[in-house]
């Protein structure tokens, strides 16, 4: 029988299943809250610092008794009083001003001192968000600095490349991880451009006039212009919006949200990769000694975690269309349909963005190279993409290009039919070039020597990694943890 709720209400599987306790902890309520009280110290405190009010002896004044009794009470928010006032209320922010001014009685009457609701709700969500691209960050750079390890040790093990999924000219395992690196380059890049560059919204008021606060001084434009710096500062940030509405432009939610599809389509790539290779049987992911490929097939080794990857980012990549609605349908200064939705994409973005990350460094930390899989892949292609160089040796050893080219024909199409007909294997091709006369001067060992094929794809890794992967290490040294556990 359900003894909790735990037990009898729908549980967000991002939470329960993927996503990291860190993520989750960060959009959950108690973390927002105590944000929002730290939000009210700093406006408090520098409502003090700037002389809060401009006349001596007029209007409400914010003194250092104020300031200490904020500061006793910034952790020990009482969620199930503020649901309580919430019900009476119908409105979230009133309703913790009245809880936090029932715990610090003292200092009511000077919090939320000329602020709007959103003075609270969009500087918290931009903190939250800002931590959260951090995070991020470090997770990507794990990642990255997995598959690159990954990519140095393979970097000159030829391997079937792809084509439309039809086998093309050779190429090399770590090559291809490059392929998977750079889109993920790309992806840290934007998350940290947005991360450096994203503004506080800071002290603006109801409409964004700054108009309460500049009554609070007096019509003193230079200290309420110091008040939006000031609080900024306080709460780690280096720049804020120039103007803004009530809300901060919602561009900045659809921008961020883009970038983080960016990662969810790069994943999604890298995991169908993955699962297309371990059809193939010649690259896998990490397996488990008690993990069930299948509950009726017990042979079955399934890619599970690249499909799990696949999964979320697809459900990422659908995101962006809400933000963009929401940024595309604001009315004027602010409307409030954006709230809800918010609540719902802005969190499960990250939250999707972590669980993603995760997966993927469990993944890239382990993935197992079948070579004699790869090698036999290799053998079967490579008389047919040989053919050209073959054909070149005897040229220079004295036979006439038309005719070796009318004996490669011949015998191309010949083998073919046979292995459509399930009798032949592409290796016949070779053996019955040797029986010519006309290639009678060919080293064919030489010729066929797999790594003659694959250009300069271990030159490629080697210098993106040197170029590209190495200044990532050193800008992340120290955050490049490997060790990641799967809930599931």
């Amino acid at each position: 029988m359900p003894d909790s709720d735990r037990d009898t209400l729908y549980d967000n599987p991002l939470i329960g299943r993927y996503a990291s306790r860190a993520m989750a902890e960060r959009w959950g309520p108690l973390r927002k809250f105590r944000t929002w009280r730290r939000l009210w110290l700093a406006l408090a405190e520098a409502e003090h610092e700037l002389g809060l009010p401009a006349a001596e002896g007029s209007g409400v004044r914010v003194t250092p008794a104020h300031l200490a009794e904020l500061r006793a009470h910034l952790d020990d928010v009482d969620l199930s009083r503020a649901a309580a006032l919430e019900k009476i209320t119908r409105h979230d922010v009133m309703a913790h001003v009245a809880a936090l001014g029932e715990v610090a009685p003292g200092a009511k009457e000077i919090v939320h001192l000329g602020a709007t609701s959103c003075y609270v709700t969009d500087n918290a969500d931009l903190i939250l968000m800002r931590e959260s691209l951090d995070d991020l960050c470090g997770s990507l750079a794990s990642l990255v600095d997995a598959l690159a390890t990954f990519a140095e040790r393979w970097r000159a093990e030829p391997t079937l490349g792809f084509t439309h999924f039809q086998p093309a000219q050779l190429t090399t395992v770590g090559k291809r991880a490059v392929l998977w690196l750079f889109d993920l380059v790309l992806d840290l890049r934007e998350l940290e451009r947005r991360r450096d560059e994203l503004p506080f919204r800071g002290t603006k008021g109801t409409t964004g006039t700054q108009a309460s606060f500049l009554a609070l001084f007096r019509g003193d434009h230079a200290k309420v212009r110091e008040l939006d710096r000031l609080v900024a500062r306080k709460m780690g940030f280096d720049r804020v919006f120039p103007v803004t509405g009530q809300t901060y432009s919602r561009k900045i939610d659809s921008q961020i949200l883009d970038a983080l599809s960016g990662l969810g389509q790069s994943a999604h790539k890298w995991g169908n990769d993955l699962r297309l290779l371990a059809h193939r049987q010649e690259v896998d992911e990490p397996f488990e000694a008690g993990q069930i490929g299948s509950s009726a097939m017990a042979y079955k080794r399934n890619p599970m975690r690249a499909e799990r990857m696949c999964s979320l980012s697809r459900y990422l990549i659908g995101l962006p269309a809400m933000a963009a609605g929401t940024q595309a349908t604001q009315w004027f200064e602010r409307t409030l349909d954006d709230s809800a939705a918010r609540r719902l994409y802005i969190p499960q973005a990250f939250l999707a963005a972590d669980a993603i990350l995760r997966i993927g460094q469990n993944i890239g930390g382990g993935l197992i190279v079948n070579r004699p899989i790869v090698a036999k892949s290799v053998r079967e292609y490579l008389p047919y993409m040989a053919t050209e160089n073959l054909m070149m040796a005897a040229v220079r050893a004295g036979a006439d290009r038309q005719h070796v080219h009318e004996l490669v024909k011949t015998h191309s199409h010949a083998v073919t039919e046979r292995i459509k007909n399930g009798v032949g294997s592409a290796t016949e091709i070779i053996d019955r070039l040797k029986g010519e006369s006309a290639f009678a001067g060919v080293d064919f060992a030489g010729e066929l020597e797999p790594s003659a094929f694959v250009g300069r794809s271990p030159e490629q890794v080697d210098e993106f990694l040197q170029n590209e992967i190495q200044p990532i290490r050193e800008r992340y040294a120290g955050r490049t943890s490997r060790t990641v556990e799967l809930h599931v």
